[in-house]
């Protein structure tokens, strides 16, 4: 189908261009569509933040090709299309007696637009979504399909995985699972300020699995989501480093309902009904907010908290709610993670745009000592050749991507900017 509006993002914060929108029912179609276009962006579930993926030229979506989740038990794979989301893979893995490794904090978002922009969830032993990837199938520039793995593609595999959609359009993916084994998540509250040293928050981000760290940036942690395996964490006491145990379910967002959110009694279940913060069958909020996060040593977050805490009083009128989380290294040449175990200073922002572009530039100055490295599907002002900087693969990207997309179809001026035309 030819001709749709583009529209916006989810949070209504993002206009992805003028169009049209092709909707392709078949691989053989977007191929066709491919190798007649000169300009060509793909949409994801529309999650992100930034123009990552708006153009002002012709777009596409993958909403009307089939989906696909054929799971391999024996490999522990599943081959899954693009455009699955999570939350629908993560349970057909159930089913199988698998799971995937991680999760990010919604299960809404689709594997190949997770991966093209290097979604995470969180855990000290946990690398992004994209680290999971085993083999891509890719409609490159040429119209033709192509599959690169890991095993067959070594030199370059890490490269083609989180490339943001620059070398071409993802129609399958393979991914790595794990075996099944039963979660629980319990959420402790309102810790002390001295709860924020480098010492504290290195034992409660390292408590479990998946810890996610919540606060307003008044100078203590004021919810603590603790997601453990059972069969490999020890499970916490009703009063835990200065912070009690939640006496009932709490949404991380100050005054929202806890309905939509994953359980959090400390019983065991799936480890898909407790690594997402929220459930697949809600929407957890209206999308009135705008995010922002950075990537900084993990071994530095204390440090990096302190020094943005001075500018708290600012940051709170406009702020929903902070989150940190910590993401492993990974070698994906574009991953904020690359090379360093990360700690993610996450922002959820009022939906006041020109407020939190005014004030981000001052946060990302005070970050600048931990070398931080930006969400690429979130708002940030930091300039490109600072980002540019930190990635030592990008020379050997746009090598890539020079060989795959010569004519560059798959442009757009975001990863013009931050990237190098």
């Amino acid at each position: 189908m030819t001709g749709r509006a583009p529209g916006r993002s989810w949070s209504g914060t993002v206009d992805y261009g003028p169009g049209p929108l092709h909707a392709p029912a078949s691989v053989d179609e977007l191929q066709q569509l491919v190798a007649g276009s000169s300009r060509l962006r793909a949409l994801g579930t529309r999650h992100s933040f930034s123009e990552v993926a708006a153009s002002d030229g012709p777009l596409v979506t993958l909403a009307d090709m089939p989906l696909k989740i054929d799971i391999d038990t024996a490999a522990r794979t599943v081959r899954v299309s693009a455009g699955v989301r999570y939350g629908e893979l993560a349970l057909a893995a159930h089913a199988a007696g698998l799971a995937l490794p991680n999760m990010g904090s919604l299960p809404h978002i689709s594997v190949g637009g997770a991966s093209a922009t290097g979604t995470h969830g969180s855990g000290n032993r946990s690398r992004s979504l994209a680290s999971s990837v085993a083999a891509i199938e890719l409609v490159t520039a040429s119209g033709d399909l192509l599959t690169f793995s890991r095993q067959g593609d070594p030199e370059i595999f890490d490269g083609v995985v989180l490339s943001l959609g620059m070398l071409g359009i993802a129609t399958h993916l393979t991914l790595d699972l794990v075996p099944a084994t039963p979660m629980r998540q319990t959420v402790h509250l309102d810790f002390p300020d001295s709860g924020m040293d480098e010492e504290s928050l290195a034992a409660m981000l390292g408590a479990g699995a998946s810890v996610s760290l919540f606060h307003h940036w008044d100078g203590h942690v004021a919810q603590a989501w603790v997601k453990q395996r059972v069969d490999e964490d020890e499970t916490l006491p009703e009063e835990w480093l200065g912070g009690r145990r939640a006496p009932g379910p709490v949404h991380p967002l100050p005054g929202m309902p806890a309905d939509f959110c994953t359980d959090q009694s400390g019983e065991p279940g799936p480890a898909h009904e407790r690594l997402p913060h929220f459930r697949l069958e809600f929407t957890p909020s209206s999308g009135e907010e705008i995010q922002s996060e950075y990537f900084v040593p993990r071994e530095q977050i204390g440090a990096a908290l302190a020094a943005v805490m001075p500018l708290g009083e600012r940051i709170r009128p406009l702020l929903h709610a902070s989150e940190v989380r910590t993401v492993a290294a990974d070698e994906l040449w574009l991953s904020p993670a690359q090379h360093r175990d990360s700690a993610c200073v996450h922002f959820t922002w009022k939906q006041r745009p020109a407020e939190v572009a005014a004030l981000l530039p001052e946060i990302e100055e005070r970050l600048a000592p931990f070398a931080p490295r930006p969400h690429w599907g979130k708002v940030f002002t930091i300039a490109p050749e600072t980002v540019r900087a930190q990635y030592p693969d990008l020379e050997r990207f746009r090598t890539l991507r020079d060989r795959l997309d010569p004519d560059r179809i798959f442009r757009n001026d975001y990863v013009d900017r931050l990237l190098g035309a």
